[in-house]
């Protein structure tokens, strides 16, 4: 297994890192939760965050710190699509790739973006909420799971995955 250590890692991928942020950011404004400070990428920890009040449901935060995961899901796909229809060898080609891998290679909830579900459901739960905050344990479990497959490229082979798929939507004639 190749090695990589995660501060190269983090500089290949800055644009993933951005629209990581990005659409934490985003899903707080669709779920009405108030963001106080964004930054999209640092680079002195080579990382980005979104402080954002306390959501009032678990549902709210499960949606904020899942977002990253929807968003750079589709927009990998898109770029894989795109690249997929771009010439081979050309420029465009390289960009739309790099961009897709490095997207769907930060699509993942960071271990903090799960606990922080963990964390609201257990408040709601101890609070007499409903049975669905339950289901915050194995959403937990799923985001470290693979978040510590990362070692593994478990991240780039599912970016990889999803430009595949960008590239048999467009191959097969699917029009985004």
């Amino acid at each position: 297994m190749l090695f990589i250590p995660d501060w190269l890692a983090a500089i290949f991928t800055f644009p993933g890192v951005i629209v990581h942020e990005w659409a934490h950011k985003k899903f707080c404004d669709w779920t009405g939760v108030r963001v106080r400070k964004v930054v999209y990428f640092q680079p002195k920890n080579l990382a980005g965050y979104v402080i954002h009040d306390q959501a009032d449901t678990g549902g709210k935060m499960f949606w904020i710190s899942v977002g990253p995961i929807i968003f750079n899901s589709l927009l990998c796909v898109a770029c894989g699509y795109a690249a997929a229809a771009a010439p081979f060898n050309s420029v465009a080609k390289f960009v739309w790739l790099y961009l897709a891998l490095t997207i769907g290679a930060r699509a993942f909830p960071s271990d903090q973006d799960a606990g922080n579900v963990l964390q609201r459901c257990r408040e709601i739960l101890r609070a007499g909420g409903s049975l669905a905050n339950f289901l915050a344990y194995p959403f937990y479990a799923l985001i470290w799971f693979a978040n510590k497959l990362r070692f593994f490229w478990f991240d780039f082979m599912y970016a990889a995955l999803l430009i595949a798929l960008g590239y048999a939507l467009r191959k097969n004639g699917f029009l985004l």
